[in-house]
């Protein structure tokens, strides 16, 4: 596959690539420790999404039906925290981790980010799930969430595969 930067620009929230020359080398092995902070905040994160509802079918109905605020609130204040989070980010060079510097690059508007978003919506809407709570519904005992699982891992696979050929 030849190299996707040439052709297209990530405009996504992000950090230094490890392409780019004096970027620190972030593929050194993790320590045992490291994994199980990770896999701590996961349990919480999901623990979170669990208690505040955010994962149930008929909240997001509700949502999508325009019947309840609550989800239109949780979203809404995970865009107050995350804008936030990036002006401390900016103003106070926070770095990653890693040491890495964080940059966000400028976003340019295309129709394919309206395209996207209702497809988003649409997928949202017909299955209940998106991508971060679908770890959590799955971890309730919601089995059949496997199946949306599996769709959007295949979603990514058949986007990515056509990448190159899409307007961008």
């Amino acid at each position: 596959m030849k190299n996707s930067t040439a052709t297209y620009t990530n405009t996504d929230f992000e950090v230094a690539s490890l392409d780019e020359p004096g970027t620190p080398d972030t593929t050194a092995p993790r320590s045992l420790i490291t994994y199980v902070k990770y896999l701590l905040f996961g349990m919480l994160f999901g623990i979170i999404l669990v208690k505040s509802e955010v994962i149930s079918w008929v909240r997001i109905q509700e949502m999508f039906r325009l019947q309840r605020f609550h989800m239109f609130g949780v979203i809404g204040s995970a865009i107050v925290t995350g804008i936030i989070s990036l002006q401390l980010i900016k103003r106070f060079h926070i770095k990653t981790i890693s040491g890495e510097s964080i940059r966000v690059s400028p976003k340019k508007f295309h129709k394919g980010q309206v395209y996207g978003g209702l497809l988003f919506g649409f997928g949202w809407a017909m299955t209940g799930a998106c991508p971060g709570p679908m770890f959590a519904q799955i971890g309730t005992g919601a089995w059949v969430v496997v199946i949306v699982l599996l769709s959007a891992v295949a979603g990514t696979w058949v986007y990515g595969s056509m990448k190159e050929r899409l307007p961008h």
